[in-house]
């Protein structure tokens, strides 16, 4: 049985617990952009529910025109306007450079990617600079941007100001 196998017979079991049928839009009317990382269990730690929130997942939870087109579905179909950044600590686009991880690819697959993979050092540096990406997109209609880290090592998700 392979991975995607037993998340299929999971689901199985899940349905029995299945929510039922849910409005489109989140009903807290807000979007998360979050890291991909396996190790942030994102509506545990926000304390949501399933219907709650828009969650827009990537390498690193950078903003990048794909986050800008979600955010702005999320915001003008769907209705939501609150917007929270979610970082981490430890995470693996500290581990290289944007040049390093193409020469990684290009080494693995003979083709060098498009696009950058928007490494950086500074968390919290990353999580503003997301923030004023979001903020200065004449096309959004967010009423509140916050911007936060969560320490895997502990749990604990801080503000970044």
């Amino acid at each position: 049985m392979t991975e995607i196998d037993r998340m299929l017979a999971a689901n199985r079991e899940w349905m029995a617990q299945f929510p039922g049928d849910l409005p489109v839009a989140p009903a807290r009317g807000v979007a998360v952009v979050a890291c991909m990382d396996s190790r942030m269990p994102l509506f545990g730690m926000l304390g949501l529910g399933v219907g709650e929130a828009h969650v827009i997942r990537n390498a690193g939870g950078v903003v990048t025109d794909d986050t800008l087109r979600s955010l702005a579905v999320s915001q003008h179909l769907l209705g939501t306007r609150a917007v929270v950044l979610v970082h981490h600590t430890d995470c693996g686009l500290q581990k290289a450079s944007d040049a390093e991880f193409a020469d990684l690819v290009e080494s693995r697959t003979g083709h060098r990617p498009p696009w950058p993979a928007r490494a950086f050092a500074d968390v919290d540096a990353d999580v503003r600079e997301s923030m004023r990406i979001i903020a200065a997109a004449p096309y959004l209609l967010s009423a509140e941007v916050r911007g936060t880290v969560y320490e895997v090592a502990s749990g604990l998700l801080r503000e970044v100001v």
